[in-house]
């Protein structure tokens, strides 16, 4: 005992562990920035072949064809009475020729359900309610009596306690084999059905191809191509909460003014144009986000839907979608597209911005513990040998390790065994990178797509990534561990009011033109 009691007590000991500690994190952290390095690279090709492909598309003829599959917009509502009208009147002017707009009312206590029911005219009608995926009980399925709505399916439900179990109820109700998810508080882009939809119609478009054979007893055969089958997309979101909107539709596109939602839109677009692209240049796309995803409908409902008890219920799906097409194995693809289809309404305030982040973290370590069979296995292919690895070792342990290293760099501080010229060194490398793939995602981005009307705004948004490591990455770190304890201690949480403060001037609703 004595021998172990000074082995401890001896400063070599303690030296020892410094120094594995540093070499450790040291390796961890070229390893992290070598692979933001390659995603930069793999996502500007993947960028530069989605618009080469896609740049003599006439989107028009796509959408005039009678062959065009049908698609379900599935989108929850709890307590959102501020923004429902004119988010409900954005989803139905999406520019597509087959679709429904599928509303859940999950239990709110506000008057959202009673502002659908007045706006729309909307009565209860009798519905075939099938329950593929098992949720709390359906009360009410509405539908308009106005032509111009026909479109529009509200469902009232009693409260699921979260979005996944409103989503599955849209999913029993949806008709179409195709379905997208989002949150009612977004606002889409007109074109978002027919871009989303259209890396599952050019995967489906060489399927099967019948050629000729010149052997006579034969005849014709079919031969079935190498097929990956796409079973959900993505696309960009940013935030809404500075830009203009008239009647739910974007007029204006401007970076968010306010703290948090300005901090986020910088985050969102680093990491949908350099992250999610890089990853769909090898087809390991680690999520579809859950403010806008297509899925088809077929493998989600054989998946089991979405989770209820998960607090990530959207990368928990496409998981579970994954790992269900492994195991039977089928080939399949997740798509991302680079152009930005949806904006939504950023956490305006400090407690619900912490509120949010907490979940996320919370649902990361949830996914992680539930799919961990899953980490290095290779029957799950890409899955299990790069998209969980990646997750687990740079996504969930990346606030434990930063946290510990701030620790362990004051430890060092206190005890005068610091390095301080390779420290500071360090410190200026890692905050010039950071800098610089912030500001590389936003000019490429606007580069690109052009967004923003004038540069003033890119170069305001610019400016934010000088400040992020000192401001709003230690508040991102600090929440992610909160919701690690969270998890790790069951603290209850349950799907809260988001506080929605609206945008848009309220302006007279006209009524949409009824399809012939």
């Amino acid at each position: 005992m004595n021998t172990i009691a000074n082995l401890f007590t001896r400063s070599t000991f303690w030296e020892t562990i410094g120094v594995f500690y540093q070499s450790a994190i040291f390796i961890y952290g070229t390893s992290l920035l070598c692979i933001y390095a390659l995603l930069a690279i793999m996502s500007l090709i993947s960028i530069r072949r989605y618009m080469k492909k896609n740049a003599s598309v006439d989107y028009n003829l796509v959408v005039d064809s009678p062959l065009v599959p049908g698609v379900s917009v599935i989108a929850p509502a709890y307590n959102e009475g501020i923004t429902i009208i004119s988010n409900v009147r954005s989803l139905l002017t999406l520019h597509y020729p087959r679709f429904e707009v599928i509303i859940i009312n999950d239990g709110s206590t506000d008057d959202t359900l009673e502002k659908l029911i007045t706006e729309f005219q909307l009565v209860h009608v009798e519905y075939a309610y099938l329950e593929k995926i098992a949720t709390q009980p359906v009360k009410r399925i509405f539908k308009s009596t106005n032509l111009a709505y026909d479109k529009l399916i509200v469902i009232d439900k009693e409260n699921g306690k979260s979005k996944a179990d409103a989503s599955n109820a849209g999913i029993n109700v949806a008709a179409y084999d195709y379905f997208i998810c989002t949150d009612v508080d977004c606002i889409l882009d007109k074109d978002t059905i027919i871009k989303l939809i259209k890396p599952f119609m050019d995967e489906e478009a060489v399927r099967i191809k019948e050629v000729g054979t010149p052997c006579t007893e034969c005849g014709y055969v079919h031969i079935k191509e190498y097929h990956k089958k796409v079973i959900a997309s993505g696309a960009t979101l940013r935030m809404v909460n500075s830009c203009e909107v008239d009647e739910g539709l974007i007029t204006r596109v401007r970076p968010p003014k306010q703290f948090f939602p300005r901090f986020q839109e910088m985050e969102y677009i680093r990491a949908f144009v350099l992250g999610k692209m890089g990853w769909d240049f090898i087809n390991a796309i680690p999520n579809v986000s859950g403010g806008l995803g297509m899925f088809d409908r077929d493998i989600a409902s054989k998946a089991g839907g979405y989770d209820p008890r998960s607090f990530g219920e959207d990368m928990d799906l496409v998981t579970r979608m994954c790992a269900y097409m492994k195991i039977n194995k089928l080939q399949y693809k997740l798509k991302y597209v680079p152009l930005t289809l949806c904006w939504t309404e950023g956490p305006a305030t400090y407690k619900v911005f912490s509120r949010q982040r907490r979940r996320w973290g919370r649902g990361l370590a949830q996914i992680m513990s539930i799919h961990r069979k899953i980490i290095f296995n290779p029957r799950y292919g890409r899955l299990g040998l790069i998209v969980f690895p990646y997750n687990f070792f740079f996504e969930l342990l990346a606030p434990i390790i930063e946290f510990t290293g701030i620790l362990f760099y004051i430890y060092l501080i206190i005890t005068g065994q610091i390095n301080w010229p390779f420290a500071i060194i360090l410190i200026i490398f890692v905050y010039t990178y950071s800098v610089m793939i912030t500001t590389l995602a936003l000019l490429w981005d606007q580069i690109t797509f052009r967004y923003y009307n004038n540069w003033s705004e890119v170069i305001g948004l610019c400016l934010m990534a000088f400040l992020e490591p000192f401001v709003y990455h230690p508040l991102i770190v600090l929440f992610a561990i909160r919701g690690y304890f969270n998890f790790i201690t069951g603290r209850k949480h349950v799907w809260g009011d988001m506080q929605r403060q609206g945008f848009g001037q309220k302006k007279k609703m006209r009524p949409l033109e009824a399809n012939g």
